[in-house]
């Protein structure tokens, strides 16, 4: 049965953070608890969680806020669930940050924190629905209102993250996916396929691969394991067919081998799809090769507001997809969810990201992208860019005039191919400084005369993109380039990049939970600094210009003189609400 924690509101009179020493009991108030408590664990929308418990009599549930608290102080710490739980038995600040004044309160067994993962999950399921991202949007909206941030400009960048799987060849990979199938099998069918499946079943599946050495080995290995796998596939189905593991085999051969007239032929590695399967452990994660780096997991997308009006920035998305998801898709997805959460207007990202998929959704919802390292050849200062001309179009349709700088219109024509063509005057063009210095991007024809310009719809968008983006850079400061230092601030505490758990699900609750407290992090350091600067304001004010200011200055010496005597959570930020 549901029952909302309300217990946090009513803080004890005398409690184990008031028996501390002064200094100590400052240190605490001053730290990440505080402000943890106050703008995050405060926030939680605990009612969206009520449908994962029975609506019948029972008993009641354990505060979901502080399960949820929980998570993101396992991902904004990199704990383990033990490390985690034994802080929350014994470390006062853990208590604090919770809504808890003494140790020993909300007491729970750490199985209590994998039935609520459990069901977190089966929801997920069932319905497509992460109530842990859907609470950090919530919680992140309620700081962005309460902070007063401008939500018009944002930023957004990816990273790649890997699920805790291990890094398999393609035969370790069908190894272990035998001896998977070897387990389920009863002792009659075990006895029965002893013989066929003894060379793989006898050790590891990394013991076996170990001792495979060269290429033709190796295809030899493939191929001597795929007739096996075909023949247990045959054999086996009638009675397995049902078993995960079994579907699994299945999936794997026809991932990784041709049957062409009854004859097996096991697959190039370029001939392997990305989405195949890598780990028997994690059937969600993908293969991706970005730049030199090879990557098998899942890619994180990181959304924050970043207008230069903002004293604090915050992030207000995560998405977690298979890393064989480009970027675009990423942003077209993202962006109904950001419109709607807040007034976006301008979206800042790098050259992967506004492609086919995003510019419909971007246009449909007036969203502008400014986009900074534009895939495609670099513009110079000393010659002209397809940036460098004017565009007239009919309405919303396509381009059919074009503007040279030195003030020609030539009507644009489109081709079979569906590209645009422009035709310059052969004697304009030849008296052109542009032309004679080569700094132009038309080209002369070999049967007729005149100078032609070629381009395509894409290298249309690109142009108007980098022209929006020059009228925005003031050639000092890149506006994209901090979010790469959001991005690692969320997976710093994953070395490598590698999270601890595995599966979709799991992976997007602990980046999301890791982006929670990145932001308590920052609103943390936020207050520290302003309320610096009203001590500072305050000593050094040789008077007071209105009542407010002197309203102000009284109630903060109110909040320092019953801090001593009654020191409680809801006062120490107070004044900042």
């Amino acid at each position: 049965m549901f029952r909302k924690n309300k217990k946090h509101q009513q803080p004890a009179l005398i409690s184990a953070a008031s028996e501390l020493p002064e200094k100590q009991r400052k240190l605490l108030e001053n730290s990440w608890a505080g402000v943890f408590y106050q703008e995050f664990f405060s926030q939680i929308p605990e009612e969206e969680f009520a449908i994962l418990y029975s609506e019948k009599g029972s008993r009641p549930n354990i505060a979901v806020n502080v399960l949820i608290e929980l998570e993101a102080i396992k991902s904004g710490y990199r704990l383990s669930d033990e490390d985690l739980y034994n802080r929350y038995c014994f470390d006062l600040q853990v208590h604090y940050a919770l809504g808890y004044d003494r140790l020993g309160d909300g007491s729970f067994e750490i199985r209590t924190l994998y039935n609520f993962r459990d069901r977190l999950s089966q929801y997920n399921l069932e319905h497509g629905v992460n109530l842990i991202e859907k609470a950090f949007e919530q919680v992140t909206d309620a700081q962005i209102g309460k902070l007063k941030i401008r939500t018009g400009i944002q930023r957004m960048d990816s990273t790649q993250m890997a699920s805790n799987i291990v890094w398999s060849s393609r035969l370790q990979l069908l190894v272990e996916a035998l001896q998977r199938v070897e387990r389920i099998l009863n002792e009659e069918d075990k006895q029965h396929w002893a013989m066929t499946l003894e060379p793989f079943v006898q050790e590891r599946a990394g013991h076996y691969t170990y001792r495979i050495k060269g290429k033709e080995a190796q295809q030899e290995a493939l191929k001597r394991i795929g007739e096996t796998i075909q023949k247990i596939l045959v054999g086996l189905k009638k009675g397995y067919g049902a078993e995960v593991a079994y579907q699994l085999l299945e999936r794997i051969f026809v991932e990784h081998f041709n049957v062409v007239e009854s004859d097996l032929k096991a697959k190039k590695n370029e001939e392997i799809s990305p989405t195949s399967l890598q780990s028997v452990d994690d059937l969600e994660a993908t293969f991706r090769t970005k730049g030199k780096g090879h990557f098998k997991g899942y890619v994180t997308n990181v959304c924050e507001t970043c207008s230069p009006e903002n004293e604090i920035q915050l992030i207000t998305r995560v998405q977690v997809a298979p890393n064989h998801v480009e970027d675009d898709q990423l942003l077209a997805e993202a962006l109904p969810n950001l419109v709607n959460r807040g007034d976006l207007g301008t979206i800042i990202t790098d050259g992967a990201y506004g492609g086919s998929a995003s510019t419909p959704v971007l246009n449909e919802h007036g969203v502008e992208i400014l986009t900074t390292g534009i895939r495609g050849k670099k513009a110079t200062s000393n010659t002209l860019h397809l940036s460098d001309f004017e565009f007239q179009s009919e309405g919303q349709g396509n381009p059919h005039l074009l503007t040279f700088p030195k003030g020609q219109t030539i009507p644009l024509v489109i081709t079979c191919k569906g590209r645009f063509q422009a035709r310059f005057d052969a004697d304009l063009c030849m008296s052109c400084p542009f032309q004679q210095n080569g700094q132009c991007p038309t080209h002369s024809q070999k049967r007729k005369t005149g100078f032609l310009l070629t381009f395509s719809a894409r290298d249309l968008v690109v142009a108007q993109r980098r022209k929006e983006y020059d009228a925005h850079y003031d050639g000092k400061h890149n506006p994209r380039s901090a979010v790469e230092a959001t991005v690692r601030s969320v997976k710093c505490h994953f070395p490598a990049g590698k999270l601890p758990v595995r599966g979709r699900f799991r992976v997007s609750c602990m980046m999301n939970s890791s982006a929670a407290m990145t932001n308590v992090r920052r609103i943390h350091r936020y207050l520290i600094k302003l309320n610096v600067n009203k001590e500072k304001s305050s000593v050094s004010g040789s008077g007071f210009s209105d009542l407010s200011s002197f309203l102000s200055f009284l109630f903060f010496m109110l909040d320092r003189f019953f801090g001593f005597l009654l020191p409680s959570r809801n006062l120490k930020f107070g004044l900042l609400q």
